[in-house]
């Protein structure tokens, strides 16, 4: 088991955002979180990678218990977090931001940094012919492709995914989520939060349904497409998948 939540809960002050969850991402797996806007799908992410301490509850990651641990000791572990809204370093050019994401190397110009930017280009050619660019000029499906490539740098173990394909034409975004599978392929794992719960369930091996902050549904994707009160609450009704 890569992760494993056992039972959190998570507050916004007096406002309780997430009830109890447990959820398990095994090596390898992509792993969906699907549901309703505000069910506490950001918040599920913001606790694993720790921009937000569970109030209770265990977390553990390859063995190891991280719900006390800063965010940065998480990224040392290989937890990397690709934040709704991209959030890339605007003012800061390509470049620069790749290089953000292996802010915890030593060595920046080492033979093994050189092979993971390499690595990132190949996925993403346009950020190699726009390396001196200045990011916040980007498009958005430009700086979603230099979200996932900065936390690439950081050599995941786990990403996690947080609405990749907000704001973004239908091309890229089957251009991202085909990115996801070839990431995947290469040895990464992923919990994806995507409001397009179609698209996630598509490339997804399991999945878990959020409500109101609680797990109310589980198990693999293609189940999930089968229900019928997933289909109704979030596939558009009984349109065939």
């Amino acid at each position: 088991m890569l992760l494993e939540v056992d039972g959190a809960h998570a507050h916004y002050g007096k406002i309780q955002a997430l009830r109890g969850i447990s959820l398990t991402v095994d090596t390898g797996e992509i792993v969906t979180v699907i549901g309703a806007n505000g069910a506490g799908k950001t918040t599920a992410l913001s606790v694993i990678s720790g921009l937000l301490k569970p109030t209770s509850g265990s977390l553990s990651f390859d063995g190891t218990p991280i719900a006390s641990l800063p965010p940065h000791q998480r990224v040392e572990l290989g937890i990397c977090h690709v934040p709704e809204g991209r959030h890339v370093f605007a003012a800061m050019t390509v470049a620069e931001n790749l290089e953000m994401g292996a802010f915890l190397r030593s060595k920046r110009r080492s033979p093994e940094y050189r092979a993971d930017l390499d690595a990132v280009l190949e996925l993403f050619p346009v950020l190699g012919t726009r390396a001196s660019q200045i990011a916040g000029t980007l498009s958005g499906g430009e700086q979603q492709m230099l979200a996932i490539g900065r936390a690439l740098m950081g050599q995941p173990r786990l990403l996690l995914i947080d609405e990749p394909s907000l704001g973004l034409a239908p091309l890229m975004i089957k251009q991202i989520f085909a990115t996801f599978l070839e990431i995947r392929a290469r040895g990464a794992t992923f919990v994806l939060v995507e409001q397009n719960a179609r698209q996630a369930l598509a490339i997804a091996d399991r999945a878990y349904v959020l409500d109101s902050g609680e797990i109310t549904r589980s198990g693999s994707a293609q189940s999930l497409m089968d229900d019928d009160a997933v289909k109704h609450a979030y596939l558009g009704g009984n349109v065939a998948v």
